[in-house]
């Protein structure tokens, strides 16, 4: 695979099993440009040591008076500085080949990743660690990738020059034999607190990125309540636990620099010492003194590579163990329910892909959303709606994700089995299709979840709003239907005051919408969904940053556009409750009562404390209520708290819904 060549067709499956196995898996997916590049440093590293014997050969000839022999030594020095200047070219090409074309690997492993997950993925795993992984973790996992043909042609060419040394004088290369292992296994003992103080290091350093990503995006809220220096003083506290973490960890590298520098040293006067003592006895030569001191210097540099190896393994073990533990993420976690699941998944969508629909059902919980009606569900735990919103989109959590929050439960929606097996939550059905068994296309189509804090990416309005789509609902009825007049009024009086040209589509947004407000952002992502038109639409709390006059017209338009889809909006707000054609009301992550927003206010208190924010339930209903129910003033809320003309909280919220 040349640079020239990227992005891959396909990455591959990689083994996540753990980190030593993701990097074996990179390097095995890598195997011709390991070799390429191992080939490669053995021709510069073989040239390289060979000067000793071209040198010891020249220092004999001038000894023995000898100028043939002498010009035959100054040939082959020019011929190995030839091959030493072509090997190490190429060598550092192939090599920076691997590192380059490994890092794009894992990125596209990981944006492949992100893709199925969706914004799942940060509820899984930490947005400080995804940040590491996707930028210094990438780095390091190619690090070690290009160092790995290095350090190959390295131990060839060592082993190579100390069997060469036994043969050609014996005395001296048994030395070095025994020597060279020994510096190389000098720094062992030394490598497992370097890597700790390393992985401390890394870990202190996500902390501080998650932190300064937090403050930075709540930047907004944390100036409105004054809240800067408090976040400012605990980010340069992380600050300084990374720098000591990052002191602590270069000192014991340090340390490893220096035993690789002494100890060769010490084998070097070792040698010299020995080999003087036999050349005055003159039981060797002076050449093949100088040819073995030479060997002995140039071999310091192939074991440079012993250091840089142990170096990049150190630091990329954790980080391809956070970059599996990532691409170990499932959007499945639920096994078969029978033979014909599967052939239910597949005939979901054919070849020609057809959308496929029906009742959408959530079997953890009970939830059950009629097919082409409006079902609101009511969550006194926003936590537990968004989970339940990433289980409705056919996201299932992992084993041992919300444990003892979502039980398991039994039930039957279209003939779909609803049963947990092996303690694992089972994925929502769509007309009795396991959404976790669908091809991922498939149910993305099928069904689109907009979570509580949606992202609007930075460029054009039309840009933002160029998503794929069914082509029935257009651009403009989505932005009506979304109540975003005022929004686009003030893009375009940006986008005069910026460029002179006053169509709002093509107004600029500034990442992730900091320009505008929270209502603002909200009600434009609600256009975004709303233009794709999918077979069922997933809201979770769509306007709760927009006041009651707009979120009234948004109700409205929403039950008009999405006519005869299925659409569940996650909400506690009287105005969209009061539009719904059905309530679910989820209580300790179970579908506790359904029916209309007004029957449930009379019937449910649990639910009317959540809508109206009252008090805990009282032991018995007051008496007042109870003749309030009778006289009829308030029917259908009969709310602690109501005067006799039934004008209390719920009558009052039941009021503005029917005016609304």
């Amino acid at each position: 695979m040349h640079i020239r060549d990227l992005p891959y067709p396909d990455p591959g499956l990689p083994d996540v099993r753990s980190g030593p196995h993701f990097l074996w898996w990179l390097g095995r997916n890598q195997l011709g440009g390991q070799v390429k590049s191992a080939l490669w440093g053995l021709l510069h590293m073989a040239a390289l040591v060979s000067f000793p014997v071209a040198i010891g050969f020249g220092v004999q000839a001038v000894v023995d008076g000898s100028g043939g022999r002498l010009a035959l030594a100054g040939g082959l020095i020019a011929g190995l500085t030839a091959l030493t200047a072509l090997g190490d070219t190429m060598l550092h090409r192939a090599a920076i080949t691997n590192w380059i074309t490994a890092a794009a690997r894992v990125q596209q492993l990981l944006a492949r990743k992100a893709v199925e997950l969706g914004s799942t993925l940060t509820r899984r795993v930490a947005a400080g660690e995804v940040v590491a992984v996707s930028t210094g973790d990438v780095e390091k996992i190619g690090w070690f990738v290009e160092a790995l043909s290095r350090f190959t042609a390295a131990a060839i060419t060592t082993v190579g020059v100390c069997v060469a040394l036994i043969v050609y004088q014996p005395a001296l290369g048994m030395v070095v034999a025994l020597g060279v292992p020994a510096l190389a296994l000098a720094v062992f003992p030394l490598l497992p607190r370097a890597t700790r103080r390393a992985d401390e290091q890394r870990e202190k350093a996500g902390r501080a990125t998650e932190l300064a990503s937090d403050t930075v995006a709540g930047l907004r809220v944390l100036r409105g309540i004054g809240g800067e220096e408090l976040f400012l003083d605990r980010y340069r506290r992380a600050s300084q636990e990374v720098r000591t973490a990052a002191v602590r960890s270069a000192r014991m590298w340090a340390l490893i620099a220096a035993v690789q520098v002494a100890l060769p040293g010490l084998l070097m006067i070792g040698v010299v010492w020995y080999g003087a003592t036999l050349a005055r006895e003159g039981q060797i030569s002076v050449g093949e003194l100088v040819t073995v001191y030479s060997a002995v210097t140039f071999l310091l540099f192939p074991l440079r590579n012993f250091e840089e190896i142990a170096m990049a393994y150190s630091f990329s073990r954790p980080s391809a163990r956070r970059a599996a533990r990532v691409l170990g993420l499932r959007r499945s976690s639920y096994g078969a329910e029978g033979p014909g699941a599967g052939a239910a998944a597949d005939g979901a969508d054919g070849a020609g892909g057809e959308r496929f629909g029906g009742d959408l059902y959530d079997p953890a919980s009970g939830v059950l959303a009629p097919a082409g009606q409006l079902t609101a569900v009511v969550c006194g735990d926003p936590d537990l709606a968004g989970r339940l919103a990433d289980r409705l989109g056919g996201h299932a959590p992992d084993d041992g994700d919300n444990k003892g929050e979502d039980d398991k439960a039994e039930g039957e929606a279209g003939g779909g089995a609803a049963e947990s097996e092996s303690g694992r939550t089972p994925s929502a059905l769509l007309g009795g299709v396991r959404l976790d068994e669908v091809p991922l296309a498939s149910a993305r189509r099928a069904v689109l979840v907009q979570d509580k804090d949606p992202v609007l990416l930075s460029g054009t309005l039309a840009e933002l709003l160029d998503v794929p789509r069914s082509g029935a609902v257009t651009v403009t009825e989505a932005l009506e239907a979304a109540q975003c007049g005022d929004v686009l009024d003030a893009l375009a009086q940006a986008s005069v005051g910026g460029s002179g040209e006053a169509d709002p589509l093509h107004a600029r947004i500034t990442e992730r919408g900091r320009s505008l407000s929270g209502g603002q952002r909200q009600r434009l992502a609600l256009a975004r969904s709303l233009v794709t038109d999918p077979e069922v639409l997933v809201l979770d709390e769509p306007t709760s940053a927009v006041d009651s006059h707009t979120e009234a017209r948004v109700a409205q338009g929403l039950r008009r556009l999405r006519t005869g889809r299925t659409t569940v909006v996650f909400t506690s707000s009287p105005l969209l409750l009061d539009r719904a054609d059905r309530v679910v009301f989820v209580r300790d992550g179970k579908a506790a009562a359904a029916g209309q927003h007004r029957e449930l206010l009379g019937t449910e208190y649990a639910y009317r404390a959540v809508v109206t924010r009252e008090p805990d339930e009282p032991d018995e209903p007051a008496e007042a209520d109870l003749e309030t129910d009778r006289d009829g003033n308030g029917a259908g809320y009969g709310a602690t708290g109501h005067d006799a003309s039934g004008r209390g909280a719920a009558g009052q919220i039941g009021k503005i819904g029917e005016s609304a």
